[in-house]
């Protein structure tokens, strides 16, 4: 059976555009163990936990945002099948907005690092392609869809 993981991809939003029209930054956490890796905020199903509440939860603890913090967007969930440690492993992630732009970021021992990234230096920074897909999916969905 496959690890079961969920998480946030979450997202802030410039009121006026940078240079590069861009007005999306997706928030991304380097892993303190193995490869450094970054990922936005995720982690297992606890017994007795739907998905939803799993990736509120690790949100939470992963960088201190509250699910009062966060507005989910409708419509947009994406399931990542893989293989992790030599395990089947799928991830389900949502969108989520913060309603602070400029809102703290505490980050648990699980991470030592985390970043505000455009789309483009996000996808360089997710080392795996199910990731860079999903971010990408994820800006595409949030540009047809009005703020």
């Amino acid at each position: 059976m496959a690890l079961r993981a969920c998480g946030l991809i979450i997202f802030r939003r410039h009121l006026i555009p940078k240079m590069d029209n861009s007005t999306i930054e997706f928030l991304l956490l380097q892993a303190s163990d193995g490869i450094h890796h970054w990922t936005p905020p995720k982690g297992h199903v606890d017994p007795g936990e739907n998905d939803l509440e799993t990736a509120l939860r690790e949100t939470r603890e992963e960088t201190g945002i509250e699910a009062s913090q966060l507005t989910i967007i409708e419509g947009f969930r994406r399931e990542l099948n893989y293989v992790a440690r030599q395990k089947p492993k799928t991830v389900i992630y949502w969108l989520a907005e913060v309603k602070d732009y400029n809102v703290e970021i505490r980050l648990s021992q699980e991470h030592q690092a985390y970043r505000w990234l455009g789309l483009e230096e996000a996808c360089q920074l997710a080392q795996f392609k199910e990731m860079k897909a999903t971010l990408q999916e994820g800006h595409q969905f949030l540009c047809s869809t009005p703020a």
